[in-house]
């Protein structure tokens, strides 16, 4: 079965950016802002294909702000209503991915942060400033 239910449902997903989101360039813009630089979309642990939206590479912090569908948000994700028997399990894997990612991260010495696309970026800026004032 395809993993679009519909013409629409198919064009209003292939819409969705991977990168450069509306969360993701707020956070970035203040963090800027406020005299620090990143790099962006950066890849972390080659030949892995973890790519972080935000990395700060000598403090070792990567950032990830998760799409409250795509990666089931305790409070605003939803499950599809149509063609629920693809994207339930495609959710579902995207979660473990993520919860492997951090774990594969972390033995590799990386602080991983992650956020959602709903959180304000005044509030997620001033988290990802207390940890990286912490490392270093």
């Amino acid at each position: 079965m395809s993993w679009a239910s519909s013409e629409g449902a198919r064009n209003t997903m292939r819409a969705n950016r991977r990168r450069d989101t509306g969360p993701e360039l707020a956070v970035r813009r203040l963090l800027h802002s406020r005299g620090w630089r990143y790099r962006v979309d950066f890849r972390l642990a080659p030949p892995s294909r973890v790519r972080a939206d935000v990395v700060f590479t000598r403090a070792g912090v990567a950032i990830f702000i998760d799409g409250c569908f795509w990666h089931r948000c305790p409070v605003h994700g939803t499950d599809p209503k149509a063609n629920a028997e693809y994207w339930g399990p495609k959710l579902d894997r995207n979660v473990a991915r993520d919860r492997q990612t951090d774990a594969d991260l972390a033995a590799l010495g990386w602080v991983v942060l992650r956020f959602w696309e709903h959180e304000n970026p005044d509030a997620i800026v001033a988290r990802i400033e207390t940890v990286l004032r912490a490392t270093g």
